[in-house]
């Protein structure tokens, strides 16, 4: 009798590891200004992708992004910690799910600028564009592009 309860709860257990994101417990601290539209939809993009979202209403990104120690050259208009890393910019929520995967001894990644067509950027004109993995150095190399 004890066996067929085993087997359900063993394929209950792996249905529901299925079912959740791994990403699921990780939380996204964002700080953007309070007047950005395409930092609400960029934070969209990342619910959607199963993380969780603590929104800081900052006056002055690029005195927040120096504090916590995203180089200048690389901003955009919001910067976000999760599991340790830096993120900026309109960074694809696929690309910060390989990072918290594989973990590299980096400061984090960055797409600089605002590029059309990264997530929260929709345009009918995308353009390429290329997520950075930053250093602790801050020299960068391409991570992935899009």
């Amino acid at each position: 009798m004890t066996k067929p309860i085993t087997v359900f709860l063993t394929i209950f257990a792996l249905a529901t590891s299925i079912a959740q994101p791994a990403a699921a417990a990780e939380m996204v601290d964002v700080y953007k200004s309070p007047y950005c539209g395409c930092c609400g939809k960029w934070i969209d993009h990342i619910k959607a992708a199963g993380f969780a979202v603590r929104t800081h209403e900052v006056n002055d990104v690029p005195a927040t992004r120096q504090r916590l120690g995203m180089p200048e050259r690389l901003g955009s208009c919001h910067t976000a910690k999760v599991g340790g890393y830096l993120v900026e910019g309109h960074v694809p929520a696929t690309d910060i799910e390989r990072l918290l995967k594989e973990k590299p001894k980096a400061l984090g990644l960055a797409v600089p600028a605002m590029p059309p067509g990264s997530p929260g950027m929709e345009s009918s004109r995308p353009v390429p564009y290329a997520t950075l993995l930053v250093a602790q150095d801050g020299s960068t190399r391409v991570y992935a592009k899009h």
